[in-house]
């Protein structure tokens, strides 16, 4: 692996920009010890932005540091993920309510338009699932731009990372496309009549039921 070629910020973002994309591939598995000596020869760094580096994926909760043991990927409960889909859906639930409430025209006309886009890609069927769970992730992304509140943004975000140490993704299920497009519908519904309440609700149902879908993931592929 060749040494890094850097961008003008610190080194240590860099690096930890590096292994978040390597655990959220995979690369690095839940539960796995992260060698620094390895990692830092790798890329041709010292230890030193490494540790800086996975200090900031610990404060993330992508990474855990065990007392003389060091950093290991962290491995997600059913526990971590009912509580982190929990606040999800409060946080989410909570912009649905605003953005219902208080999104211009446009604003709504944009997500009616991502809408419509995850409505092709369910269509689509298995061809278009990539594509379903890429315009899914940008449609929550526009709820909470337009929402305008930029410390539950950081939350969000952070919590989202957890999420995708998840290693079953609810919308794999059988069925699961078809339904969240379907909660979809009914929240764009509820924000479409300017109904708060209704769009607050609805989302709070697409988070139960993903994380329903999700403790009950889709058998593996041999």
């Amino acid at each position: 692996m060749a040494a890094l070629s850097l961008s003008p910020r610190a080194l240590y973002e860099d690096v930890a920009e590096l292994l978040r994309q390597r655990i959220f591939s995979r690369d690095l598995e839940p539960g796995s010890w992260i060698d620094e000596l390895k990692i830092a020869e790798a890329y041709g760094i010292s230890r030193t932005p490494l540790r800086e580096a996975l200090k900031v994926l610990a404060a993330e909760g992508l990474v855990t540091m065990k007392v003389r043991r060091g950093a290991y990927v962290t491995e997600v409960s059913e526990r971590d993920l009912s509580d982190v889909c929990h606040l999800l859906g409060l946080l989410e639930s909570d912009a649905a309510g605003v953005v219902a409430a208080t999104a211009t025209d446009e604003q709504v006309a944009e997500l009616q338009a991502l809408h419509q886009e995850l409505e092709a890609a369910a269509q689509a069927g298995m061809a278009g699932h990539d594509r379903f769970f890429e315009i899914n992730e940008q449609f929550h992304t526009l709820l909470l731009v337009i929402a305008n509140n930029r410390w539950r943004d950081q939350m969000v975000a952070d919590l989202r990372k957890v999420m995708k140490l998840n290693r079953h993704n609810s919308l794999l299920k059988s069925g699961r496309i078809e339904e969240s497009l379907q909660e979809h519908r009914e929240v764009m519904a509820a924000i479409k009549a300017r109904d708060a309440s209704q769009a607050v609700q609805r989302m709070q149902n697409h988070f139960k039921s993903g994380l329903q879908a999700a403790n009950n993931p889709a058998p593996q592929k041999a």
